[in-house]
């Protein structure tokens, strides 16, 4: 006979929703749309059972990343390392020291949790966490020049990346004003210097993320920059910590920049960092310290749940074997060739399917030129529709008319979760 479960969860279990209350909940919810729609003029037969069983359904769901891009915005990003989750369900429960200094008692700051490991790490003086990279740049440019000041950038590095997010904006937002320097393939070190002047708040370095300009270019190294005497933000984007990982070569490290001089290294903690969704901001005590104090520090503030989740991430860092091996974005893009095979053997025999080679993305504007080779199971493309309604929904990525469902992207438990959801589509 099984174990009575404990008082708690007995409670819990009395204080879920009866049957009929939750049905007659949902079902009146269902109808009053019912109603607006023929009332509207609606012809068509609705399943209203149907509609009312998706309802239940989270809208928040997890989803089996088959696409083969490794850090996918539209599905999240970074999937969090084993000890990021489990910190998140801790600090989920119930109350947390966020902000109480349990030594003294007295009130502290949310952005010790971090900055400590983000010290170790990254080698910077000091360290603050937003709530994404968008922010921290906004944070930096309008703490470091702000209104009356000037903040001087490339014209290479004008850009734009997803959601609408332009450098022009941001420092027209942070209440400085933009002066441009260079062209847009070619800026040198001089360009830089000749802009300098008594309202000079900064010089920002941007990376072009999800673009890269080919040919006749010329830009300048960040050591340079910093060697101008004037504060300097860099905006090195993906949050590359893994140094010895060589595919992320070609990414800016974040330690370089912070060996360099920056006064402010900014870079998103949920692509290449392989943690949650997080602005994070490294440099000079005084410069972390302006940000820190400003006004807009508070509306761009991280939430507790992200600081678990990045306090666990950042600790894999200090053993950058232990970080290769448990951060699933630095695993998937080390995948060894004959682990990817046996993988896509595994998918393939379990669905019917056809092991074919393809290539994989980085993405989340990292590495746009860099292609991942390896094996995928090709499908029958009118699956995609019925693997997405499934659950967990399947995502994978259709070319030459078939429907691709890439193995780097999925783990060995994730692949037979794939294959059980082919098999269930074709049977509906």
């Amino acid at each position: 006979m099984p174990d009575a479960p404990p008082p708690r969860v007995r409670e819990r279990l009395r204080d879920l929703p009866s049957v009929d209350r939750l049905a007659t909940s949902v079902a009146r919810a269902e109808l009053a749309d019912r109603r607006t729609e023929l009332l509207a003029g609606a012809a068509d037969d609705a399943d209203l059972v149907a509609r009312a069983r998706e309802r239940l359904r989270p809208s928040l769901r997890r989803v089996l990343n088959a696409t083969g891009v490794v850090v996918h915005t539209n599905l999240g990003r970074a999937p969090l390392p084993a000890s990021a989750r489990a910190a998140v369900a801790v600090a989920a429960e119930g109350y947390s020291n966020l902000e109480l200094d349990l030594g003294t008692g007295e009130r502290g700051s949310r952005h010790a949790h971090v900055e400590t490991l983000l010290r170790e790490v990254t080698g910077a003086q000091a360290a603050l966490a937003v709530n994404n990279c968008a922010a921290a740049v906004l944070l930096a440019a309008a703490a470091l020049a702000g209104p009356g000041r000037e903040v001087v950038v490339s014209r290479g590095q004008l850009i734009e990346i997803g959601g609408g997010f332009r450098i022009p904006e941001v420092v027209a937002q942070a209440g400085a004003r933009l002066v441009e320097v260079g062209t847009t393939n070619r800026t040198r070190l001089a360009d830089y210097a000749a802009a300098l002047g008594e309202r000079t708040g900064a010089v920002l370095r941007a990376h072009p993320s999800n673009f890269r300009t080919l040919g006749f270019t010329e830009e300048v190294e960040i050591e340079a920059l910093c060697g101008l005497g004037v504060p300097v933000i860099d905006d090195v984007g993906s949050g590359v910590l893994a140094d010895d990982v060589e595919l992320l070569a070609e990414e800016p490290a974040v330690r370089r920049s912070v060996r360099a001089g920056a006064a402010l290294v900014c870079f998103s903690a949920d692509k290449l960092l392989g943690g949650p969704q997080a602005g994070v901001m490294v440099g000079t005590h005084e410069a972390v310290e302006a940000c820190r104090r400003h006004p807009l520090a508070r509306a761009v503030r991280i939430d507790k749940l992200s600081l678990a989740a990045l306090e666990a991430t950042l600790a894999l860092y200090r053993d950058p074997v232990l970080a290769r091996a448990e951060l699933p974005v630095l695993a998937m893009l080390d995948a060894a060739p004959e682990a990817l095979a046996a993988r896509a053997r595994r998918l393939a025999d379990g669905c019917a399917g056809e092991v074919v080679a393809s290539t994989a993305r980085v993405g989340g504007g990292a590495l746009p030129l860099l292609e991942l080779p390896g094996p995928a199971v090709a499908i029958e493309v009118a699956l995609a529709a019925a693997l997405r309604a499934g659950d967990p929904p399947l995502v994978g990525r259709i070319a030459d008319g078939r429907l691709l469902l890439d193995v780097r992207t999925l783990t060995d438990e994730e692949a037979d979760q794939a294959a059980a959801a082919v098999r269930v589509a074709r049977a509906g």
